[in-house]
C-alpha cells in the first residue's frame, strides 16, 4: 500500500440510541467524539440510527403487508377479478 493514500483504519464504536446498544469494530469512519470502552481505551464513536439491534428484520418486529387489501383495490380499480397464477392465464 501506498502511504498517505489511504484513509485511516482503525478501532472505532458504533452507538445506535434507539435501542442503547454499541459495539467496537474497525473501520474508517471518522468522529470527534470519543468513548470510553469496556476495556479502558478511549475510542472515536459514531452515531447510528439503526442497527441489527432496532432493526425490523433482526428483531422480529416486521410489519406484515396487507396483501388481502392490495388485491382488492386492484379489482375495484379495474374491475373484475385478478387473473389465477395458477391456471397459467
Amino acid at each position: 500500500m501506498q502511504q498517505d493514500k489511504h484513509p485511516d483504519y482503525r478501532p472505532v464504536v458504533f452507538r445506535d440510541r434507539a435501542a442503547g446498544y454499541a459495539f467496537l469494530t474497525r473501520s474508517t469512519a471518522a468522529s470527534d467524539q470519543t468513548i470510553e470502552w469496556d476495556d479502558g481505551q478511549t475510542y472515536p464513536v459514531v452515531d447510528v440510527e439503526i442497527s441489527s439491534e432496532s432493526h425490523p428484520f433482526y428483531t422480529g418486529k416486521a410489519r406484515t403487508v396487507d396483501s388481502e387489501g392490495r388485491v382488492a383495490r386492484f379489482e375495484r380499480r379495474y374491475g373484475g377479478e385478478a387473473p389465477d397464477a395458477g391456471t397459467g392465464g
